[in-house]
């Protein structure tokens, strides 16, 4: 399988020059100007094009039990709407409960994938319990399962979350494999406290959800992972990070030499409080957490952006139907019906409503026209953060997160001149809403290729279930 991307702009996280591209056998095998014609070659004309490395999402929940449901995509859905959108990889979360047996449960999110999934993939390991016999499962699934990143939440009380010394055991054992930890970072107690409060209070609907979660929860739990962090030498990812106090949490452990990374994620950029305020329990489409922020938040973060200070852009995917799921947290919850409702003989409130925006096909389309073409961001930052960074923190790089001879041929060629509107109608994500319908953008993926198979074409969908491949990876040297 050879195929030649020819006289496109290529652009890496710290070049862009018009050239080739030569694949062959699913890698990049040469790169140059007017590159010889192998005579079996597929020829794509990239010219007034930009080339792109595929785009790497750190962060996305496909398979995902929470609160009650399951999330609506599967990798027949997620893979596509991921490419689509010009993702060639995806790193999810395998988040079991604490009653879950953590290789039971790896299996069990690997089965999902495997044999189904269009794009190449890999997990974060969730840890949700740290008892006896933890370490040892830890060290086999890092060796025996090629994962190499944990996720713990400093939140879900009860659920995902974990104690003060599972989160210092869990850090100290990364430290010792060479893993790094990711993080969903707010202090669930005082969140728990703050939703009785509101709910007893009568301030039920989705705008009371961020006043439940406000800033300064986030950034005690940004603090929190820090003095951790930093107690155990560990090397630690702040996920959906969303305010700028939490960023300042972190970026001060940084200054005291603490191996600290920051992700935000796409609908933070993009909206703001304003939307899970929407009458009619149109908010609840909004509802994740950390919460959106009020716009001042997602300045910020633009401009850390620029900056570097953030290194990557993921989207917290979680997929989940409005009229049915999102709905578990009406006033009149008791009275919906739904395959994926249980009745609850009370009326709902905000603390029902499932977490998430589902986002994994529009990321990059939404970086691009709201930050490259409103030049927040230069074309190179956003190789970095929405692909070449994600590779290097989380053992991929050189396969993956760049174009250079050896690396896989995950490329994506955009048109920058075409012009579209997001629409439920036409995404290829299961949910029966997009929290962006309407959004008039410029640029698409006009071509993607994972391991140099053509799977996007002129736009459309071209390609094959199965092609995806599991991504065993290697611990850092220590």
């Amino acid at each position: 399988m050879t195929l030649l991307i020819r006289n496109g702009t290529i652009v890496t996280e710290g070049a862009s020059f018009v050239g080739d591209v030569l694949c062959r056998d699913g890698l990049i095998v040469e790169i140059g100007e007017i590159l010889e014609v192998p005579a079996d070659a597929e020829v794509i004309d990239a010219e007034d094009k930009l080339v792109f490395p595929g785009f790497i999402d750190p962060h996305v929940h496909i398979y995902l039990p929470f609160m009650g449901t399951f999330s609506k995509d599967d990798y027949v859905s997620g893979s596509k709407a991921a490419l689509m959108g010009g993702t060639t990889t995806l790193i999810e979360m395998c988040c079991p409960s604490r009653a879950d047996d953590p290789r039971e449960a790896i299996r069990l999110w690997k089965s999902k994938a495997a044999g189904i999934s269009s794009c190449d993939y890999t997990f974060h390991m969730g840890v949700t319990r740290f008892d006896e016999g933890t370490a040892e499962v830890l060290r086999e699934i890092v060796v025996e399962e090629g994962i190499t990143s944990f996720k713990v939440f400093l939140a879900y009380k009860g659920a995902f979350g974990i104690e003060d010394a599972e989160l210092y055991k869990t850090l100290a054992l990364a430290k010792e494999l060479g893993v790094v930890v990711t993080a969903h970072c707010e202090n669930a107690d005082l969140v728990a406290e703050m939703q009785k409060k509101l709910v007893a209070e009568g301030k039920t609907g989705p705008e009371w959800h961020e006043p439940s979660r406000p800033v300064t929860v986030e950034a005690e739990g940004c603090h929190h992972l820090m003095a951790f962090a930093e107690m155990t030498g560990a090397e630690v990812y702040v996920v959906h990070t969303s305010c700028i106090p939490a960023v300042e949490a972190v970026v001060a452990a940084r200054e005291r030499g603490v191996k600290a990374w920051i992700e935000t994620v796409a609908p933070y950029l993009i909206l703001d409080s304003s939307y899970a305020e929407l009458s009619d329990f149109e908010g609840a489409k909004y509802v994740m957490s950390p919460p959106i922020r009020s716009k001042e938040h997602g300045d910020f973060l633009w401009k850390c952006l620029a900056d570097g200070i953030i290194d990557t852009v993921g989207t917290d995917h979680a997929p989940f139907d409005f009229e049915t799921q999102k709905h578990m947290g009406h006033p009149d919850a008791e009275m919906c019906v739904g395959a994926d409702l249980k009745p609850t003989g009370r009326a709902g409130n905000f603390t029902m409503i499932p977490n998430g925006i589902p986002s994994v096909e529009e990321r990059v389309k939404l970086l691009y026209n709201e930050g490259v073409c409103t030049r927040r961001i230069d074309l190179q930052t956003l190789v970095r953060c929405a692909s070449t960074n994600a590779a290097k923190i989380f053992g991929l790089y050189p396969r993956k997160g760049t174009i250079q001879v050896g690396s896989d041929a995950d490329l994506v060629v955009w048109d920058p001149e075409w012009s579209g509107i997001i629409s439920q109608r036409t995404h290829s994500m299961a949910t029966d809403y997009s929290a962006f319908d309407g959004y008039s953008h410029l640029g698409r993926p006009e071509v993607v290729t994972v391991r140099g198979k053509v799977m996007v074409r002129d736009g459309k969908w071209v390609g094959v279930g199965g092609w995806g491949e599991f991504l065993h990876r290697e611990p850092k040297e220590k």
